[in-house]
């Protein structure tokens, strides 16, 4: 079992930063995908990222590609997103989640564990 917490949603205005956090619980997280959705109010949820269990491995929306990075430090447990060049688009419930399949996933469906989300505001 694998439980995930996100963490450093915020307000932040257009062309500024954050970094979000997944915190994972369980004493198998480093062999588990990570990955991280978004959804705004109206709209269907939305890929942002993926990364591999080892870390070496990652892919992006088309959306996000150039401005986030998806990182993560197995040692701790945790998730890592780093969003740069915000834009108001962005604005949504960030949500990690986990799987353990051996692929990038990037439908909500192939995942298997999933957090609670983090609210990211990104003002004009």
């Amino acid at each position: 079992q694998v439980q995930l917490v996100e963490f450093g949603g915020g307000l932040v205005q257009a062309g500024g930063s954050l970094r979000l956090s997944c915190a994972a619980s369980g004493r198998t997280f480093s062999s588990y995908s990570m990955g991280w959705f978004r959804q705004a109010p109206g709209k269907e949820r939305e890929f942002v990222a993926v990364i591999t269990w080892s870390g070496n491995g990652t892919y992006y929306g088309d959306s996000v590609k150039g401005r986030f990075t998806i990182s993560r430090e197995n040692a701790k447990n945790t998730l890592y997103l780093r969003m740069n060049s915000l834009k108001p688009e962005d604005t949504g419930i960030y949500s990690c989640a986990a799987t353990s399949r051996r692929t990038l996933p990037t439908r909500a469906y192939q995942y298997d564990y999933w957090g609670r989300g983090t609210q990211v505001t990104v003002s004009s």
